[in-house]
């Protein structure tokens, strides 16, 4: 209960005016059930004239108990109505009245139901956008040490479980606890003597249900686990279908979905019948709890000194029948509540994840680019301890541009990642115009820097929300301009639906060369002063690669570059070409020069040659 309470306070706050409202009408609804029911005494009176005794009427001042006033007074206007009107008239109004009285409680209870409406989905709406958000502000190695299935099964499963199990048990959180407290408070103006009886018995019933619920939690991470591993084979099936069929592994991935699957649901039956256990073994309980109070009350009746007659322990059975239900789903909500936190855990493995690119106090603004790069004695390694990078010196002047080449795995990618500080140095520091970058604002020094990557990411959106993206306010006029200058404008125009056609996922519907094309004229709409080339025409093929290659040139014209190039061809013309050998620069220079040093950049471009 105490870590449901930490989650009510994380989220609900802002909803507190709606619980207000679902307190205040729960509060009617239980009165208003308490007096339909009292009025079952004197129609038991009536039906079966119990009660002879001649009632005279108590003002409602005289300062008599208020237990007594309100009985005696009840059974003096239904005494008085049988003298006056007959015995059906009187059966016929207090029936009316009774039926009013149960129309007012349902309508507390509908309300008090309605108004949980806006708590529930806004707290299921809170806490998928705050996981949406902290997924955006997480660095990017994160990323690396999960599976995008389990994150998305998160997103979904784990929340649409918080919804089922934790904000639909707080309205009977809520309404429940109301009810029995104003039961039991009837059963003790009833019959003290009965009700204790009774409180005697409800610790069997509570330990009941409580056996229940202990394994629920752990049970429910197990299951949810494995819905994690059922999204990340279907995320991962998805993206690899064309591999899967090329090699003819349709029976293998039917197979290890099939255990995987067959795996959930093991877990998910599991959980089940502990949670379908609960109803019958609570109705049973509540049964047991209904015959041993019938059978002490009834002796109580049957002895000489009675402390109640036979219509109000009637009356008291079905106030003790009615607290019954409140009690199930009181039980109800503290099994369900467990599936819920364990939900609540797996969400907070996302929502805690700590965020290793912090933002100092009063970070530096910068606006532009006007000297140089300097990397000074850089080094990085991985969470896993592995070292990329190892004491890089490298100068990036203003206006040049720099070619990185080397082996896969050398850490030319991870290199470039420091600048816009994906990643975070371990040693030495990346300087812009002699400031550290960890001490400039980080969306400052994003916005200098533009990219164009080997493999174009592109969303599901149309081609002018794709140009657009990232720059506010982006005309037509300025979307078409870089386009043309992208070599992308001509394709673009013999679509039908021009700029406004959507690209598909990813840009499915696009070739290679189109989707490079469109991704450059991103980075030229964005204008910025430093741009970084991640293997931008590595996958494609020569006419794609001579249209993307003008548009490159156009794109770096007298912008400050970084290229990383398998092929050297592409970077022949750099003002300085650095050679990454595991982690550390073992060469570097102009192509010429770099040829003439008969070195492992001359080995690199004897291979290519060949």
């Amino acid at each position: 209960m105490k870590d449901f309470l930490k989650i009510l306070k994380r989220f609900a706050a802002p909803y507190r005016k709606y619980m207000a409202w679902a307190v205040v009408l729960n509060i009617f609804s239980a009165i208003f059930n308490i007096f339909s029911f009292t009025l079952i005494i004197p129609l038991l009176q009536i039906l079966f004239g119990l009660d002879t005794t001649a009632y005279e009427f108590i003002p409602w001042d005289s300062g008599a108990p208020v237990k007594d006033l309100v009985m005696n007074n009840m059974y003096y206007y239904a005494t008085l109505a049988m003298k006056t009107w007959g015995g059906s008239k009187t059966l016929m109004i207090i029936g009316l009245f009774m039926i009013a009285m149960t129309a007012l409680k349902t309508s507390c209870y509908f309300g008090s139901s309605a108004i949980m409406v806006p708590l529930r989905t806004g707290i299921v709406r809170d806490i998928r956008t705050q996981v949406y958000n902290k997924l955006l502000s997480l660095p990017i190695g994160f990323f690396s040490q999960q599976k995008k299935g389990d994150i998305i099964a998160r997103m979904s499963g784990d929340v649409n479980e918080i919804e089922y199990s934790i904000t639909s048990s707080l309205d009977m959180l809520i309404k429940n606890p109301i009810l029995i407290f104003f039961y039991f408070g009837t059963l003790i103006a009833t019959s003290w003597q009965l009700t204790l009886f009774t409180v005697a018995v409800v610790p069997f019933m509570a330990w009941g249900m409580s056996a229940i619920g202990k394994k629920l939690k752990r049970q429910s991470l197990e299951a949810q686990s494995k819905w994690s591993e059922i999204m990340s084979q279907l995320e991962e099936t998805l993206g690899g279908l064309r591999i899967i069929k090329a090699f003819i592994a349709e029976d293998k991935m039917k197979e290890r979905f099939a255990n995987t699957s067959n795996e959930h649901k093991n877990a998910a039956s599991r959980v089940s019948i502990r949670q379908a256990s609960a109803h019958p073994v609570s109705e049973f309980l509540g049964t047991c709890m209904i015959m041993i109070v019938l059978w002490f009350g009834g002796t109580l009746i049957l002895s000489d000194a009675s402390p109640i007659d036979a219509p109000t322990f009637i009356f008291y059975m079905v106030i003790l029948y009615s607290v019954l239900n409140p009690l199930k789903e009181f039980s109800k909500a503290g099994y369900n509540i467990p599936k819920g936190l364990a939900s609540m855990e797996r969400i907070d493995k996302i929502m805690k994840a700590e965020n290793n690119i912090k933002e100092i106090a009063g970070p530096k603004a910068i606006t532009g680019f006007d000297d140089k790069i300097q990397f000074s004695g850089v080094s990085f390694s991985y969470p896993n301890g592995r070292q990329v990078l190892t004491d890089i010196d490298l100068t990036v002047p203003k206006g040049k541009m720099i070619a990185l080449v080397g082996q896969s795995g050398s850490g030319k990618s991870t290199l470039v990642d420091l600048i816009p500080r994906y990643h975070d140095v371990c040693a030495g520091k990346i300087s812009i115009d002699g400031t550290d970058i960890r001490d400039l604002r980080i969306k400052d020094l994003r916005s200098l820097i533009g990219n164009v990557n080997q493999e174009a990411i592109l969303f599901n959106d149309t081609i002018f929300n794709n140009i657009a993206f990232g720059v506010e306010g982006a005309t037509m006029e300025q979307v078409v301009e870089a386009a043309k200058i992208a070599n992308a404008h001509e394709f673009i125009m013999e679509k039908e639906e021009g700029y406004q056609t959507n690209i598909g996922d990813r840009g499915a519907k696009l070739s290679g060369g189109q989707r490079q094309r469109l991704s450059i004229a991103r980075a030229i709409l964005k204008n910025p002063p430093v741009l970084i080339l991640d293997e931008a025409t590595s996958a494609l093929d020569t006419e794609s690669e001579k249209l993307v290659q003008e548009a490159l040139d156009r794109l770096t014209g007298s912008r400050t570059t970084i290229a990383i190039a398998h092929r050297l061809s592409t970077i022949k013309n750099a003002d300085e070409i650095c050679v990454l050998h595991e982690g550390h620069i073992v060469e570097r220079g102009k192509h010429e020069e770099l040829l003439a040093l008969n070195g492992y950049y001359k080995k690199l471009n004897d291979m290519q040659a060949l």
